[in-house]
């Protein structure tokens, strides 16, 4: 059903730029991040890579359940369903980030693609009209990114994370810069705690 979340980091950056537009930023525990400027933005954008000891069905389900996944998810506070079609699903998520960073909420088209390797790509992207504007929150206009969790056996998978968003409001690119590294780390660590404790 939500085959979607995969939302997560949400708010920087991400997306398919050449290999040589990518700038390694972090390569420890396992988990490389990658990050690259974005034209005519001050946000970066980030592309997190890892390997985890769990199979795409597992990382499905893990992502499919949305109290679960917000808690693997960086900074997010809440995320419920709004709407399913076909491959295609449409969740709402309020996000709680350090200050001096207001809250924000957003809502994100998830679409699903199955390749014939058994990699499930999953496409977001904001659809900040879909639910109406909640008081206090600033909602996220612009965000684009994918996972990709391609099998590399019958319990591991290379599961990538991108992410480019605007997050809108009053964040200087210097401060939300400081969360395009925490964002994957965090959510691609928890993620993979999480999924290599299940059977």
């Amino acid at each position: 059903m939500n085959r979607c979340l995969l939302i997560a980091a949400l708010l920087l950056s991400s997306a398919c730029l050449a290999a040589d537009d990518w700038n390694i930023a972090y390569d420890r525990e396992g988990i490389r991040v990658y990050l690259s400027s974005t034209a005519g933005s001050a946000y970066q954008q980030f592309r997190g890579v890892s390997t985890i000891k769990a199979s795409v069905r597992t990382l499905v389900d893990l992502q499919e359940n949305l109290r679960v996944a917000c808690k693997w998810l960086y900074a997010c506070e809440q995320m419920r369903l709004v709407e399913v079609d076909g491959d295609s699903t449409w969740v709402y998520l309020t996000t709680n980030l350090p200050w001096p960073t207001m809250p924000r909420d957003m809502v994100i088209k998830v679409t699903t693609e199955r390749l014939d390797d058994g990699t499930l790509v999953r496409h977001l992207t904001a659809e900040p009209n879909r639910v109406p504007e909640e008081p206090g929150l600033i909602r996220v206009q612009h965000l684009t990114g994918e996972w990709i969790m391609k099998p590399l056996g019958e319990r591991e998978t290379e599961v990538t994370y991108q992410l480019r968003a605007d997050p809108a409001g009053d964040v200087p690119g210097w401060l939300a810069n400081r969360f395009v590294v925490d964002a994957p780390v965090v959510t691609l660590r928890t993620l993979r705690a999480v999924a290599e404790r299940q059977p």
